[in-house]
């Protein structure tokens, strides 16, 4: 009788995925690790909170094989430093490499080409005039300050003004100084304009300020944001213009490296960045110069209520 031959099992690792899957960005990155899983004979048990949060109380305790986290959370960095595990970092590009964790494989979204991406979209969209709505400066906000840099970066090779406006937080005792705020701005911008919002829930916030002061977009100012999130668009009543991030693309770098990691390939200080999948255009970005203020008055008025059966008659009454 012959000897049998034994397959060999491939070893079932314990990996830990340190993401909040609220946000459309992190959910996209553990996409792209799923994809990963299912393309390749890698053999991982997954290991996330049920309801897809981020929890490191007791993860310096957490008896696994490895880590994938968004270390655009400084609370994660904090919280893995000196972590004996081999950990995969995910996040926002830097200008400065010393700005990267130390040590660590860096997975980064490209900031600089994603806020080029929407910068060429706007110019040839026929706009001559830019500007940036960001976030406060914090360190959880690094990321948006490093699309700031490159929005500065990208103005000044063309030698044209850099307007950048942070505003406030999102926050319900803020929320009506927050939106008079960026009336006030959009109010002082030279107009037309595009506008690159640093996430579509801020290019949400903004065009909903334009529609309450009552500045036609995209006639008077053009929107784009970043992310490409289906929630934020079902939220605006003008469809609203969004580069696309290379999420999964960045599930599945951050998921191969983590798996050369385990079989003993070295792997620190590696810096691999990911560019933008594509810009989804829509209608808050469709800039077409307009000489006649009561045909951009006419084209607001029918993008505000075009769901509601408006008629010709309304229309004029609107515009007087």
């Amino acid at each position: 009788m012959g000897i049998k031959t034994m397959k060999t099992v491939p070893p079932v690792h314990r990996i830990a995925l340190l993401f909040n899957g609220s946000k459309i960005y992190d959910r996209g990155i553990i996409s792209g690790i799923g994809n990963y899983l299912s393309s390749t004979r890698v053999s991982w048990d997954l290991f996330l909170e049920e309801d897809f949060l981020c929890r490191l109380k007791g993860i310096e305790r957490w008896q696994g094989d490895g880590i994938i986290a968004d270390f655009d959370d400084p609370l994660i960095g904090e919280a893995l430093a000196g972590i004996r595990l081999p950990v995969v970092a995910v996040g926002g590009s830097y200008q400065d490499e010393r700005a990267y964790p130390k040590g660590i494989p860096y997975v980064a979204t490209d900031n600089h080409a994603l806020i080029k991406a929407a910068y060429e979209h706007l110019i040839e969209a026929g706009l001559t005039r830019f500007a940036c709505f960001s976030l406060p400066e914090a360190q959880a906000n690094r990321w948006a300050q490093e699309r700031e840099k490159a929005f500065r970066h990208l103005l000044q090779r063309d030698g044209l003004h850099a307007q950048v406006y942070r505003g406030l937080g999102t926050s319900a005792p803020l929320w009506d100084s927050a939106v008079e705020q960026q009336i006030t701005w959009l109010q002082s911008l030279p107009k037309p304009i595009g506008i690159i919002a640093v996430t579509d829930a801020r290019a949400r916030q903004l065009l909903q300020a334009c529609l309450t002061a009552g500045i036609a977009v995209p006639e008077q100012v053009a929107l784009i944001g970043i992310d490409n999130d289906p929630l934020t668009r079902t939220l605006t009543r003008v469809p609203l213009s969004s580069v696309i991030q290379g999420t999964e693309t960045m599930g599945r770098t951050a998921a191969r490296l983590l798996h050369q990691m385990l079989h003993g390939m070295p792997s620190s200080g590696t810096h691999i960045l990911i560019p933008p999948d594509a810009v989804n255009v829509q209608a808050s970005s469709l800039h077409q110069p307009l000489g006649d203020p009561y045909v951009m008055q006419a084209l607001l008025f029918i993008r505000q209520y075009a769901c509601q059966g408006i008629k010709t008659a309304q229309v004029a009454a609107y515009v007087g």
